[in-house]
């Protein structure tokens, strides 16, 4: 069963509109390149974007996350966790995040999340914070949520969020790929890909999601 509210959670207009966590540094114009690394940013993650996405979520102990970028949701998501694997489809960032969490209980491949080379069932739970709109196509998208849902076990939670399209969102998006994914019609791309118990709430300036693998 799908669901869409309203919601006043997301607090702070810039926090969701100027940087999206990379699907690939290729994709992404240097203001975005800069302020997905600055210290900015990190405060609105830890405070802000990770904790309303992930409010009564329970992740398990092995996680997948899609589009990490330079790994500042990373960062605050592997201490919730036993293991956490990052799927980024940039080489340089990919290596560098590699690198960074050498020793942790971090594993990062470089790869496409279209085409994952897991088994099926492998995750406990899969998350994303604002990349979806990265992905170069509607098509693309749901193939990359079909594939989370493969590789997640039955009964395990797929949460997110992505920015809702806005004239200075566009604007920051110059020479960048930008698909804006509308959270109304997206319960029904969720469901398409397998999920289920779809919730999707909408603030001000971004939407949170969380579904389940369908059994």
């Amino acid at each position: 069963m799908a669901a869409i509210t309203q919601s006043l959670a997301v607090s702070g207009r810039a926090y969701y509109i100027v940087c999206g966590i990379s699907y690939g540094a290729a994709y992404m114009n240097l203001v975005h390149r800069w302020i997905c690394r600055s210290a900015f940013w990190k405060n609105a993650v830890e405070t802000k974007i990770l904790p309303w996405t992930l409010d009564g979520v329970d992740l398990g102990s092995q996680v997948l996350e899609i589009g990490p970028g330079p790994g500042i949701t990373t960062d605050l998501i592997r201490t919730r966790v036993d293991h956490l694997t990052c799927v980024e489809i940039d080489t340089a960032l990919a290596e560098s995040l590699s690198r960074r969490l050498d020793g942790r209980n971090v594993t990062v491949l470089n790869g496409d999340a279209t085409s994952m080379p897991f088994p099926d069932a492998t995750f406990d739970a899969a998350v994303s914070f604002t990349m979806l709109h990265h992905v170069p196509s509607a098509e693309l998208q749901d193939r990359l949520l079909a594939e989370v849902a493969r590789v997640l076990r039955p009964g395990a939670v797929f949460a997110g969020t992505d920015s809702l399209y806005s004239r200075i969102f566009g604007l920051l998006h110059l020479f960048d790929t930008m698909i804006a994914v509308d959270p109304k019609s997206f319960p029904d791309r969720l469901q398409a890909a397998g999920f289920a118990n779809i919730h999707v709430d909408v603030g001000s300036e971004a939407f949170r999601f969380r579904a389940t693998k369908a059994y």
